[in-house]
């Protein structure tokens, strides 16, 4: 990647939590979208899993500083999500919207399944409701927001020949 991709990378990261921590509150929706997941697999696919997974424990970290009661549970999510992610990009290497849409949905909803799991607040019935219905709600409003994200900002992502 070049200096002037990963200038626009960053920038369009700095934007998307910005918009998490801005835009996502004023909705307050049960099912809103997550922006840093978007974030986060937006650098995924241009990284080593390395350096996707660090990002991921650096965001967790920083949205885990805010609900003290799961702290590192969103960590190790997002550390997952971003290590497998960039893994992936090896094997499903296509610029194709809803390939992307399908990756944001499953990435949104594993998060949603690691954190549920890992923070150990819910049990039973609860637990299944959440994972099924409010999880992949979740999941599905994500990845449209991240798709229309995508595509929005597809002339500033692409690279241009020189």
């Amino acid at each position: 990647m070049n200096w002037g991709a990963t200038v626009r990378t960053i920038l369009l990261c700095a934007i998307l939590i910005l918009l998490h921590y801005t835009l996502r509150p004023l909705l307050a929706w049960r099912a809103s979208p997550d922006f840093l997941i978007i974030a986060l697999l937006l650098v995924s696919v241009r990284v080593r899993p390395g350096f996707a997974a660090v990002f991921g424990l650096i965001i967790g970290l920083a949205s885990d500083s805010l609900a003290l009661s799961s702290f590192g549970a969103g960590a190790l999510a997002m550390t997952l999500i971003g290590f497998g992610w960039s893994r992936l990009k090896a094997v499903f290497f296509a610029d194709h919207v809803l390939l992307n849409g399908f990756f944001l949905f499953l990435g949104k909803w594993a998060y949603e399944v690691v954190m549920h799991i890992a923070e150990r607040r819910m049990h039973g019935a609860e637990l299944l409701m959440q994972i099924l219905v409010w999880s992949s709600l979740s999941a599905a409003v994500t990845a449209v927001a991240g798709v229309l994200a995508l595509m929005a900002l597809r002339p500033v992502l692409e690279t241009r020949g020189t």
